[in-house]
């Protein structure tokens, strides 16, 4: 039994984690890695590729669309790490998907 006890408690550790990072609305840390380019339909967004620093999905990387300035190295604090953002269908440097 001490066996199947050891291996139950980081288990539940990491629900655990899990619901209060939902519930609580906790902000994660992630580090931007590339700059993938510009997006929306004035080409106000900028889509990033980030990797997630703490939290269960620690060590993910993720697409996502970020407003404002933003540079290599930036840390961003999300609210959720599930959704990841779409492909740009293509090179766009400022504009909508023609």
């Amino acid at each position: 039994m001490a066996k199947t006890d050891k291996k139950q408690q980081p288990q539940q550790q990491q629900r655990q984690e899990r619901k209060i990072e939902k519930i609580s609305g906790i902000a994660v840390p992630a580090e931007v890695e590339e700059l993938l380019g510009r997006t929306g339909t004035r080409g106000e967004l900028t889509q990033v590729r980030v990797k997630i620093l703490e939290g269960y999905n620690q060590g993910k990387t993720l697409r996502r669309n970020t407003r404002g300035p933003i540079r290599l190295g930036d840390i961003l604090m999300l609210r959720e790490t599930q959704i990841e953002a779409r492909k740009i269908k293509g090179k766009i440097v400022k504009g909508a998907f023609t």
